[in-house]
Parts: structure tokens; sequence; C-alpha cells
């Protein structure tokens, strides 16, 4: 068994003494796990960083089997982020949340492409909202997308101000107003409006993501947001000014 894809990294750990099992994304083979030999070594941790782009090979005797793969370095997405803490969160908080959300072998070309998409944006200033927004397509590429075009209890597709926790469907503000503290907040940005992201806004569309990630997504195998999630909201509810 043998194939060719091109890849993103998803997480790399030692296995031995110089090996190591790395799980990359890749458009056509899903989110796919292998034997790296050298992996641990010097030459080879530089290119198993999560977020770099590889051109992969991997082969198996059998299909089911872990098999081994050789990754060569297409593009170093990582090292412009290495003097930025909330970046390189940012991109760490991606590549663990696909490495547990997405299922195995399970092909998802729109969420490699827009994790892609992400890991470029983040040296610029404006990847907050995009960071939300490919967390929103994650959970609608899985089955579980929000429905957020109009108000639940009245039709109203303006003044979306809240979503509701059980159904993952929009609140008009009227009508959410008088049960706010039993609904989470939805984002300006996330209904489609032109207006610029807060850090506040950034922190509800996280908040609001991260609850049916857990629900929808990640209960089902017993886990939780990863560690690198919590830390990347962690940090930006840091900049929001009380």
């Amino acid at each position: 068994m043998e194939w060719n894809d091109e890849g993103i990294v998803l997480s790399a750990r030692r296995h031995g003494e110089s090996a190591a099992i790395v799980t990359l994304l890749t458009p056509a083979h899903g989110r796919h796990a292998g034997l790296v030999r050298g992996g641990a070594g010097r030459r080879q941790r530089g290119v198993l960083q999560p977020g770099n782009r590889v051109a992969a090979r991997w082969r198996a005797r059998l299909s089911e089997h872990l098999g081994t793969l050789t990754c060569e370095l297409t593009e170093a997405l990582v090292a412009p982020l290495l003097g930025d803490p909330l970046r390189l969160a940012g991109l760490s908080a991606a590549c663990a949340l696909a490495d547990w959300a997405l299922p195995e072998r399970e092909p998802h070309a729109v969420i490699h492409d827009g994790l892609v998409h992400l890991i470029k944006a983040l040296s610029g200033d404006d990847w907050p909202p995009l960071y939300v927004t490919w967390e929103m397509d994650l959970l609608r590429e899985l089955g579980f997308g929000l429905d957020l075009e109009s108000c639940a209890a009245t039709g109203r597709t303006d003044t979306l101000a809240f979503v509701s926790p059980r159904t993952g469907r929009a609140v008009s503000l009227s009508a959410g107003e008088p049960y706010r503290d039993r609904l989470l907040v939805l984002p300006p940005f996330l209904t489609g409006a032109a207006v610029a992201a807060t850090p506040r806004d950034i922190v509800d569309g996280l908040t609001l993501s991260a609850h049916f990630l857990e629900r929808h997504v990640l209960a089902a195998a017993g886990r939780r947001l990863p560690a690198a999630r919590l830390r990347l909201a962690d940090r930006v509810a840091a900049n929001v000014d009380d």
C-alpha cells in the first residue's frame, strides 16, 4: 500500500530512540498518521513542526497498518510566527483541534484548505476572526453546523445576538433578552455584518464554537478541548478590557 500527497503537520511525538509518530492533515487522505524514521533527530525536528507543509509518502504492507511516512518540507509556515506567542497559540490550537476532532483517514479537503489559509493569515493582523470562522467550518464539515440565518423564535434575520446552546439556532436580541444568561452570545462578524471584530467578539466566538465542539464532536470520544485550544482562549481573553 502506498500513496503520495501534500500535508500539514498536526503533531509529532517521539517513538523509541530516534523515530516519531507523525500525524498529517492531507487533502486526499484526511488525518493520517505514520512512523517517520529519524523523526526525533535534529534534522527532521525542524521539518515536523506542527503547521509546516510537507510532501509526504506513506507506505505499509496492509492498509490498516500504521505504516511509514517520509516527509519533505515544502513550506515552513511556522518560522514567521516564532516571535509572537499569541499567533503561535493560534497555530497550536488549530493543529491540536484538527488532530483531535477529525476522524482518521477520512478526507476533508475543505478543512485542509481552510487550515492552510488560516496558517498563512496568522502572519497578518486579521487572523482571529478567521480562526473562529475555521472552527465554525469544522463543525459544519462534521455535520454539526449552526443555524445562524434567522431567529428561532421570530424568524427575523436582523438583530441576531444570541445562540441557543441546545439547538444551535440563532436568537434575536429582543427574543433572547429575557433569557440572556442562558444563551450564548453571537458575535456580529459571524452573522455577515460588515463590522470589525473586537477582542470581546473573538472571546464570544471562541466560547460559542467551543461549546458545540465539546458537545457534538469531542464528547463522543470522551475528550475535552485540547490544552492548546484552552491556552488560546486564555491569551485572547487577557487582551479584553473589562
